[in-house]
């Protein structure tokens, strides 16, 4: 996976966060579709820090494999 598709999923993780915080019933958050929404978030935070953590595993490989 290059880094092109890295960004792109980066972009559509924080898209879906967008999406769902407009979903998300600010005077119950834990009732009804809210806690859907509010997984969402969570799955979408989730899928950024292990593309970040993937991105950061590839550049330690390039600086390991460069020398």
């Amino acid at each position: 996976m290059n880094k092109t598709v890295t960004i792109i999923l980066l972009i559509l993780a924080v898209g879906l966060i967008a999406y769902n915080a407009t979903l998300v019933d600010y005077q119950q958050p834990l009732e009804g579709k809210s806690v859907i929404a509010l997984i969402g978030i969570v799955a979408a935070l989730c899928a950024i820090v292990l593309l970040l953590i993937y991105q950061t595993s590839k550049k330690i490989e390039k600086k390991i494999d460069g020398k």
